[in-house]
C-alpha cells in the first residue's frame, strides 16, 4: 500500500518529524479521509527509506494526538473525529432526510437483481478475452450490440441491427454525442420538448447547436410549432417527461412527414416505455421510419442509474459520425455482463417483476389522491414512474415546497421543468415507497394543501 508522502535529510527537522508533519497535514485537509487505512510500519518505512523505528514512533505520536487510532494486528487508520472542520459555504449543502420521497425519476433501486447481475459479471470477468481488455470498438462489445439489436426488435418494434447499435454511457452521454455529430455534419438548430428535462438544452447548446423550444400538450409534441429550419427534435413518445402524456398517432404521423420533407432527424427518448400499466406499450417511433429516427434506452430506470449504460440505434451516416467522436465508449466489462444479463432473460423477468409493483403503487397513489386531495387532477397516462397533478389555482406552490422540505417530504413540480404559467402543478413520484408509505405521504401531503 502506497502513501503520498515524502522525506528528506536535507530539509529542516528530524525525519520523524517530517512524518508527523505530513500525516498530520493530509489529515487535515482531507486528502486522508476519516477511517482511511495507512500503511503498516514496515510497509511505510520502506516505501522512505526511513527506519522502522522512526514510522514506529511517528505513528504513536500520531495516535497520541488523536488523529489516528492503532489497534493490535491491524493497520492503522485516521480516527473518525480528526477531519479538519469544514467552513460555512464550503462543500455540498447538507440534504434533510426525507420522511417522505415523492422526487420523480428515481427507479426502486432496492429491487436490483443483485444475484442475477452478480453471476454475470462474474462469467463476464472470467470470459472477457484480450480484445475486449483493450478500447475495442468505441460503437461497444460486439455481443451487447447483438443481444441489444435483438430485445429491442422484440420488445420495441425498433429496426435494429448490431452494425448500427451503439453502447453509451446513459440517455444524457447519447444525447450530446449525437448533438456533436450532428453539428460535425452540419446540423444548427434542435428543438426540445417544452417542458421537459433542462440538462438536454444545456447539452444541445455545448454540443454547438441552438436549441429553441418544442410545446408540448395533451397529444404530445405540437409538430405543427416547430420551427421551419429545425434540423432535429428531441422527442419522447411512449411517456413525456414531465407531463405524462403519450405522442397522439395523428401527431406520429405528422411528424414523420416533416422529418422526411426537410431531411432532419428525431432524436426518440424511449423513456418509461417498459411501464405502461393500462395496455400494452406502444411501438418505438424509430420502427416508422428509421432512417431519420434515432431510438435511445438507458438502463437507469430499468436497472439502477449507477450502472451508466445505454444504448443507440442510429441510421448509417449518424453511426459513422458517432465512430469519430473521441469522447465515445464505456465500460466494457459492464456490457459483457449485461449482454448475458438480456441473453438470458434476466432483463425481461426483472422488468415483469417490477411492472407488478409499481402498478400497485401507482393504484395506491391514485386512490390517495382521490381521497385526501379530491380537487387535484391528474393528467397523463397510467405509464411510468410518477403522475402529473394540477392543484387548485389557489395553491401557492413556491410556498408548498418551502412548507413540504421542512416537514421532510420531497416533491417536484412542473416549474422544475421551465414550466412557469397555468395551475400549480406537482410531478410525483411512486417508486421508492411502499403502498402504505405512499397513502401517509398523500394525507399529510394534504394538509399542506389546504
Amino acid at each position: 500500500m502506497e502513501l503520498l508522502l515524502s522525506v528528506s535529510r536535507e530539509r529542516a527537522g528530524t525525519l520523524r518529524g517530517q512524518v508527523e508533519q505530513g500525516l498530520r497535514t493530509a489529515v487535515r485537509d482531507g486528502s486522508l479521509r476519516a477511517g482511511a487505512v495507512l500503511p503498516s510500519t514496515r510497509d511505510l518505512a520502506a516505501q522512505l527509506g526511513v527506519s522502522r523505528k522512526i514510522v514506529v514512533d511517528a505513528y504513536a505520536q500520531l495516535a497520541a494526538e488523536g488523529y489516528l487510532t492503532m489497534r493490535q494486528g491491524a493497520r492503522p487508520r485516521v480516527a473518525s473525529g480528526a477531519l479538519r472542520p469544514v467552513a460555512e459555504g464550503a462543500g455540498p449543502p447538507s440534504t434533510p432526510s426525507l420522511r417522505f420521497d415523492f422526487r420523480p425519476s428515481r427507479p426502486d433501486v432496492s429491487a436490483f437483481p443483485r444475484e442475477a447481475w452478480a453471476r454475470c459479471l462474474r462469467e463476464a470477468v472470467g470470459e472477457i478475452n484480450t480484445e475486449d481488455l483493450g478500447y475495442g470498438d468505441p460503437l461497444g462489445v460486439p455481443a451487447l450490440r447483438v443481444a441489444l439489436a435483438d430485445h429491442l426488435g422484440r420488445t420495441r418494434g425498433v429496426v435494429a441491427s448490431p452494425g448500427l447499435t451503439v453502447v453509451t454511457n446513459g440517455y444524457l452521454h447519447g444525447l450530446g454525442s449525437i448533438c456533436h455529430a450532428l453539428r460535425a455534419r452540419g446540423a444548427r438548430t434542435i428543438a426540445i420538448e417544452h417542458p421537459g428535462n433542462p440538462e438536454q438544452t444545456a447539452i444541445a447548446a455545448r454540443a454547438g447547436l441552438t436549441p429553441v423550444r418544442a410545446p408540448v400538450d395533451e397529444l404530445g409534441l405540437r409538430v405543427a410549432d416547430l420551427p421551419g429550419d429545425v434540423d432535429a427534435v428531441v422527442v419522447t413518445p411512449a411517456h413525456q417527461h414531465p407531463t405524462g402524456v403519450v405522442l397522439a398517432p395523428s401527431r406520429r404521423a405528422e411528424l414523420i412527414a416533416l422529418l422526411r420533407s426537410r431531411g432532419a432527424l428525431a432524436i426518440e427518448d424511449d423513456y418509461d416505455a417498459e411501464y405502461r400499466y393500462d395496455r400494452p406499450a406502444v411501438g418505438a417511433l424509430q420502427g416508422l421510419d428509421p432512417e431519420h429516427v434515432v431510438y435511445c434506452g438507458t438502463t437507469s430506470k430499468v436497472l439502477a442509474p449507477a450502472l451508466r449504460l445505454g444504448w443507440l440505434v442510429a441510421p448509417p451516416a449518424l453511426t459513422a459520425a458517432l465512430r469519430a467522436l473521441p469522447e465515445l465508449g464505456s465500460a466494457r466489462v459492464e456490457q459483457l455482463a449485461f449482454a448475458r444479463f438480456v441473453e438470458r432473460g434476466d432483463l425481461d423477468r426483472h422488468l415483469r417483476r417490477m411492472r407488478l409493483r409499481y402498478r400497485r403503487r401507482r393504484d395506491a397513489m391514485v386512490a390517495a389522491l382521490a381521497a385526501s386531495l379530491p380537487s387535484a387532477e391528474l393528467h397523463g397516462i397510467a405509464a411510468g414512474l410518477h403522475v402529473t397533478v394540477a392543484l387548485p389555482g389557489v395553491v401557492d406552490e413556491p410556498a408548498l415546497l418551502r412548507v413540504a422540505r421542512m416537514r421532510g417530504i420531497g416533491l417536484a413540480t412542473l416549474a422544475d421543468y421551465g414550466h412557469t404559467s397555468g395551475r400549480p402543478t406537482l410531478i410525483l413520484g411512486y417508486s421508492q415507497m411502499t403502498e402504505a408509505r405512499i397513502t401517509a405521504g398523500v394525507a399529510e401531503l394534504a394538509t399542506l394543501v389546504g
